[in-house]
């Protein structure tokens, strides 16, 4: 990689060790991604927020950097292991809540902005076209480079806080102009948010850095946040262009076949004792929408929705939380279904949910069942 001088100067360690440690992360990962040189940022998005995804180690590193570092660019938190609000109305482990609340404090103390949420690009004003973002959290940054025109590589938890650190990033093949060699035709009638959600889990296992997608009509925020979530289970793939592509693109078509095996290979069970809505969280206009459905009716069974605090303190001011409280949801900010302690193999056996990326992180790190179906089918299937 091509370094400047001063990049060169830390990279020795004459701007100190956590510098160091940042631009050996940063030139380390540009090398593997074939990346010249690197650029400045304007906005980090980190994940390795969990304590259930960096264990000890990474809170123990945290712990130790935040007494000197501090991020030099604005810098957004994905969601942490539980909600602080109600903690108490879970069984949850004493060393969790302490390590968690240790990280938080680590990330606030270097200036990190708490946003605990996945859907950064619905909480906050989306920078201007072409701007350069380094985004850790796989759903925001396939949404950044695919629906926001912004410029971000798929980052690790270690690449995007050093780019937060440093305020720089490799230039790697997603932040070029790029001409992918697969098009994926959609050939699904009356698609689904469930049916986005499959498209992005298929088009993440067979894309390489980015892939084409034909046929597809205008999509609700739902229905986006789904295929990129979906993308974002599946494999390296961080970038949807639409359309048909290069004559020579190699053409595969989406339909019900491909459809049903991807169903088939995440749907584990035809009832959930639960129900979690919110992987990705839930933004506003879905909140809206949701209990918008629910009037008049009720969940009869536990029902689990997961939005940013931000939303939630929006849902309430306009009336939405009562709402959705009337009709028996359960409130969750700052969390969400993946990855959370809150839903566990010793206290459920299988989960209802309309999210492809939760369903995949349900299934294989939390070790329960998935029903997987629609927003649509889970009203009409578990309300009265």
């Amino acid at each position: 990689m091509n370094l400047t001088k001063e990049e060169e100067s830390a990279l020795k360690g004459e701007q100190g060790e956590i510098i160091q440690m940042a631009y050996r992360i940063l030139v380390a990962t540009g090398e593997a991604t074939d990346a010249e040189k690197l650029v400045p940022i304007e906005w980090a998005h980190l994940s390795g927020v969990n304590y259930n995804t960096i264990g000890d180690a990474g809170e123990e590193l945290l712990s130790s950097i935040s007494k000197d570092a501090r991020v030099k660019v604005k810098t957004t938190l994905n969601p942490m292991g539980f909600d602080i609000d109600n903690v108490k109305n879970y069984d949850l482990d004493e060393n969790f809540i302490s390590k968690q609340l240790s990280i938080r404090n680590s990330y606030e103390t270097m200036g990190v902005i708490p946003s605990f949420s996945c859907i950064p690009y619905e909480i906050f004003d989306i920078p201007k076209d072409g701007t350069q973002v380094a985004f850790a959290e796989s759903n925001a940054a396939i949404h950044a480079n695919s629906f926001d025109n912004l410029k971000t590589n798929k980052e690790s938890a270690f690449s995007a806080l050093a780019s937060a650190l440093v305020g720089k990033s490799p230039n790697s093949s997603l932040r070029k102009e790029d001409s992918p060699n697969i098009t994926i035709r959609m050939k699904v009638k009356n698609p689904n948010e469930l049916t986005y959600g499959m498209l992005g889990f298929f088009a993440g296992k067979i894309g390489d850095t980015s892939v084409n997608i034909s046929g597809l009509d205008a999509m609700d925020k739902r229905q986006t946040k789904a295929m990129c979530g979906g993308m974002g289970t599946s494999g390296t793939c961080a970038k949807f262009l639409f359309g048909e592509g290069d004559s020579d693109c190699e053409k595969i078509d989406f339909d019900e076949k491909e459809m049903q095996n991807v169903h088939d290979e995440l749907n584990t069970t035809e009832k959930g004792d639960i129900i979690t809505l919110g992987s990705p969280q839930l933004g506003l206009d879905e909140i809206s929408q949701l209990a918008g459905k629910l009037k008049g009716r009720s969940f009869q069974k536990r029902c689990m929705v997961f939005m940013p605090r931000t939303v939630k303190e929006q849902s309430t001011k306009i009336g939405y939380t009562a709402e959705l409280e009337r009709a028996g949801c359960e409130i969750l900010s700052d969390c969400c279904t993946c990855l959370s302690p809150l839903i566990s193999k010793d206290n459920v056996d299988a989960v209802t949910t309309n999210s492809i990326k939760g369903a995949f992180y349900l299934k294989n790190s939390n070790g329960v069942g998935v029903n997987l179906k629609p927003l649509s089918q889970i009203i009409e299937d578990e309300t009265r």
